[in-house]
């Protein structure tokens, strides 16, 4: 049933940077300055990557030269202090982040990888030679890092990791394992692995090591057939034998155990919880241009009461979502200790659902002609996907939000 024209005329919100979404004055909670780095990542995603980005899906075509373009942009390792990094705020870090997964979810990864997984282990966990030999380089897209924990049988599960490091006599360290769903690991020229020590080491369990990936035994393929984030690489890593200086390994003591790679891991999910709202918001963008000028029927698709409830719902979701991002952003801002693995859980449990099944929707809403790539919406969908399982499923995020409220950690099996 259509509905009444005669209504009154729309609330006008052409005047905030979010555009038509915009309904709870998500506009007024940023600066001037967070707006505009927020604009600068949009003109730089409508220059280079939206002109090219269903071709780059379409063929699988991860177009390399973007990286220095990142550098360019100061993206990676946006949120880092010294060393050649940017050092902005977690909230311009994460404005970024939506922008560029308004492009595509694939490209938004890479800017994750290189600075919130590589370039934050070293960061957070490296010694001062290790800070001064990678972190400028790897800003500015003059070298590209990976970052190795999950393995063909542990993903959930870092704890069951099979990678091993055993400390020679001399002080030098060997590796052997294998490492899977890597990003960018056939382009990087180092990666951050990490290995049980055991007997084999300092008895302290897991720890991390900087890794050249011109060292020998150390070797990358990238995974094909991909059917979602086909933009962007991802890989298989086999160490085998890889011998290492006893420097390589990440000295900190916060690197010891699996509070290290957590610790990067939550510097992603914070990434995400933002980024996945901008594969929403273009997603909202598309089907609502396409039902402002889609005739069925005799009228415009937007002009239908039942497209309109879809939108409405789709608007107050992402309305949401920015509202939960804006709030950890300004926690972590205010005090980085204070954000907790929960809150983290929350953000990227929920922001992620919402994501998805706003893309399905607006794939649904474009008809058959949502199929293709002339429109973002199926492309976004199937992105996440990927985005959704990387960096905690959905039931990690249960489960760790479980814990907190119980006080009781599930995550085993109970027999």
């Amino acid at each position: 049933m259509s509905a009444d024209r005669s209504a009154a005329p729309s609330q006008d919100t052409s005047s905030s940077f979010l555009g038509p979404v915009d309904l709870t004055g998500l506009d007024g909670l940023f600066s001037a300055e967070e707006k505009q780095r927020a604009l600068d990542v949009r003109a730089f995603v409508d220059e280079h990557i939206r002109p090219h980005i269903a071709d780059w899906y379409e063929r699988a075509i991860f177009p390399q030269e973007i990286i220095a373009g990142f550098g360019r942009l100061g993206v990676l390792g946006m949120h880092l202090d010294g060393y050649g990094c940017p050092g902005r705020s977690a909230v311009e870090y994460g404005l970024a982040n939506q922008e560029l997964e308004a492009g595509d979810s694939g490209l938004r990864t890479i800017v994750s990888v290189q600075g919130s997984l590589a370039m934050s282990a070293i960061h957070k966990h490296g010694s001062e030679d290790q800070k001064n030999e990678w972190l400028q380089k790897m800003a500015s897209g003059e070298a590209v890092g990976c970052f190795g924990l999950t393995e063909p049988a542990a993903g959930s599960d870092p704890a069951a990791m099979t990678t091993t490091a055993r400390q020679e006599p001399g002080g030098d360290w060997v590796l052997g394992g294998a490492k899977r769903w890597i990003g960018l690991a056939t382009l990087a020229d180092v990666a951050v692995i990490w290995a049980q020590t055991g007997e084999h080491g300092d008895g302290r369990g897991v720890r991390g090591f900087v890794v050249p990936t011109d060292t020998p035994g150390f070797s990358a393929e990238a995974i094909s057939q991909k059917l979602s984030m086909r933009a962007s690489v991802q890989c298989e890593i086999r160490l085998e034998d890889v011998r290492l200086p006893a420097d390589a390994i990440l000295p900190a003591d916060s690197a010891v155990g699996l509070k290290g790679p957590f610790q990067c891991l939550n510097e992603a999910r914070f990434g995400i919880i933002w980024g996945v709202m901008g594969a929403a918001r273009d997603a909202f963008n598309a089907v609502l241009d396409y039902t402002a000028d889609r005739e069925q029927f005799g009228a415009p698709l937007a002009s239908y009461q039942l497209t309109q409830a879809k939108l409405a719902d789709m608007a107050v979701a992402i309305n949401r979502g920015y509202l939960l991002a804006h709030q950890i952003g300004r926690v972590k801002d205010a005090d980085a200790e204070a954000v907790t693995p929960a809150m983290i859980s929350a953000g990227k449990l929920d922001n992620c659902r919402v994501a998805i099944e706003i893309a399905r929707e607006a794939r649904e809403m474009l008809g058959g002609n949502g199929i293709t790539l002339e429109h973002s919406p199926l492309r976004h969908a199937n992105n996440l996907e990927s985005v959704r399982t990387y960096e905690g499923t959905d039931e990690v995020h249960q489960l760790t939000i479980g814990r907190t409220l119980t006080g009781i950690g599930a995550f085993t099996s109970r027999g």
